[in-house]
């Protein structure tokens, strides 16, 4: 059929309102569970220090005879490790223009953006933290670096026999190995040293790929559950907490941030985020018709001590 003459449209017209949703969806992953989940510290100096401490070996044979003159035992000294502490910023533009208009979704330009780079923020601040990068000290034209949790895990670690290993201090990286597919002897392997060492990882953190490869270890043989009383049945096909032979418990979370080709085992009690300066957010000098605000940090990572945790390292990623 025809439309009738003099039909007037939405075609001809030129006064309908826009239909805008007031909704803006995202769905970029913001979760940061290593450093939301590890302990806080604070930090008094761009150079962050701490202290380790190793027992003696233990020895069989102390024993001594009845009545001797006791014989001193060497002092067991302690450790001195540092990380440097770098800033990392955010900053939001937006014109005086744009922030008097009338925008769908939010109603200040400036305070939807600021929410933006807070979360973009943390995404940066996680993927530093786990990276194999080591520490640098700067200068006045070289912005000071933080040294990523692969460059100290070095004790605890099943890594291709061609890897070179890094000396565990944040001063020097871990040079990668021919890539493997991770299996549960690996888990098994890194969990062990950690065990042999004193150490209790609880958290495991990896990446979609290494997740999935978890999903086909032999203890997840019973995949199916009934749910609630009817006749539905849920296929679970995930390895959310896995339980090695020496009794260590350890939950796996998914971590979009974390390196490829790396899992970490991590103690979160002897891990921590710190801080010299925490998240703020300031005003900066107007330099025309605009409005800047920049979010900042400046943080670090302490690696209490790095045989408490484990590592997998060069592992296939596809």
């Amino acid at each position: 059929m025809a439309q009738p003459t003099a039909t007037h449209s939405s075609y001809d017209a030129v006064g309908n309102r826009e239909d805008l949703s007031d909704i803006i969806h995202n769905i970029d992953p913001t979760a940061t569970p290593v450093i939301t989940m590890i302990g806080k510290a604070k930090a008094t100096a761009t150079k962050h220090e701490w202290q380790t401490q190793a027992l003696a070996n233990a020895s069989g044979n102390n024993f001594v005879i009845e009545g001797d003159d006791a014989t001193n035992d060497a002092a067991t000294a302690t450790a001195r490790r540092d990380n440097q502490c770098g800033i990392s910023d955010k900053v939001a533009v937006v014109s005086g223009t744009q922030e008097a208009v009338n925008s769908a979704g939010r109603r200040s330009e400036m305070g939807y953006q600021m929410q933006l780079k807070m979360k973009e923020l943390k995404r940066d601040i996680e993927t530093a933290a786990l990276q194999n990068v080591a520490k640098v000290a700067g200068n006045d034209t070289l912005a000071r670096k933080v040294a990523g949790l692969q460059t100290w895990v070095t004790t605890n670690t099943n890594v291709a026999s061609d890897a070179t290993g890094s000396a565990g201090t944040g001063a020097d990286a871990h040079t990668d190995g021919t890539a493997r597919a991770l299996t549960e002897t690996m888990f098994e392997d890194a969990l062990a040293q950690a065990w042999n060492s004193g150490g209790q990882p609880t958290m495991g953190v990896l990446n979609s790929f290494q997740k999935r490869k978890a999903a086909t270890f032999s203890g997840n043989s019973t995949r199916t559950q009934e749910v609630g009383s009817g006749s539905s049945v849920k296929l679970v096909n995930s390895v959310d907490v896995y339980c090695d032979p020496l009794g260590s418990e350890v939950h796996l979370y998914p971590d979009h941030f974390v390196p490829t080709d790396v899992v970490y085992f991590i103690d979160p009690d002897h891990l921590k985020f710190v801080t010299l300066r925490d998240f703020s957010t300031k005003d900066l000098a107007k330099t025309g018709d605009s409005q800047k605000k920049q979010i900042l940090a400046e943080w670090s990572i302490e690696v209490c001590n790095e045989a408490a945790h484990a590592g997998i390292y060069d592992l296939t990623t596809s």
